[in-house]
């Protein structure tokens, strides 16, 4: 069976914009999905938005909302942001605890095999201004997956060491292809970017992977 690795994150609005279109091909293709959510590269590169062209933002809070019309998907900011920082001045605060928890419950999902229907739930409300923080709202996402929270909560704490070896792996991996997300990688072929799916799916048929 072919394996896709997919390379995720939770800050990331274009792994939003994927996720739906990621799970399809999950769900009609012949391929063992394999999610592997990384940190935002303002926790992997904490200078990177003090140090980053001044157009960078501003062109992705145009073309994210354009994209999503585009895909017929809802859209809005988050609320919060799942990142501390000062957007004014790209300073990333020195803890993530939204984040931390983010990932915790990503990976903890993906130990049910279910890490992207955790990380659709979560992120359609991320990146719709939805709440999200909150217990609740994550329980909710929780079990839209078919998972509990306090489960995934439970095995999170019993398993920080698994939880950390998991992110260094996965980041690791990553940069073996490319450093942003969302990135799909077939058999060590990589994709990248959401506008790369079609790429993906042209690959898969031509290798005849589609589920009859």
């Amino acid at each position: 069976m072919a394996v896709l690795e997919i390379y995720w994150s939770f800050r990331s609005p274009y792994s939003y914009l994927a996720t739906e279109r990621l799970c399809a091909i999950r769900d009609d293709y012949d391929v063992e999905a394999r999610f592997r959510p990384v940190r935002p590269l303002a926790m992997r590169e904490p200078d990177f938005f003090e140090r980053g062209r001044k157009q960078f933002v501003p062109y992705l809070l145009r073309d994210f909302p354009r994209e999503a019309e585009r895909l017929g998907l809802p859209f809005g900011l988050p609320q919060p942001d799942p990142i501390d920082m000062d957007m004014g001045s790209g300073k990333v605060a020195p803890e993530q605890p939204l984040m931390d928890r983010l990932m915790r419950l990503g990976i903890a999902a993906e130990e049910s095999r279910k890490g992207l229907d955790f990380a659709r739930a979560a992120s359609r409300r991320i990146w719709t201004g939805e709440p999200w923080s909150d217990d609740k709202s994550l329980a909710e996402a929780a079990g839209e997956a078919g998972l509990d929270l306090a489960a995934l909560e439970s095995w999170a704490s019993e398993n920080e060491t698994i939880i950390a070896e998991a992110i260094e792996a996965n980041e690791a991996a990553q940069l073996v292809h490319h450093w942003g997300v969302p990135l799909m990688v077939l058999d060590g072929e990589p994709f990248f970017g959401q506008d790369r799916i079609d790429a993906l799916v042209w690959r898969l048929d031509q290798r005849g992977l589609k589920r009859g």
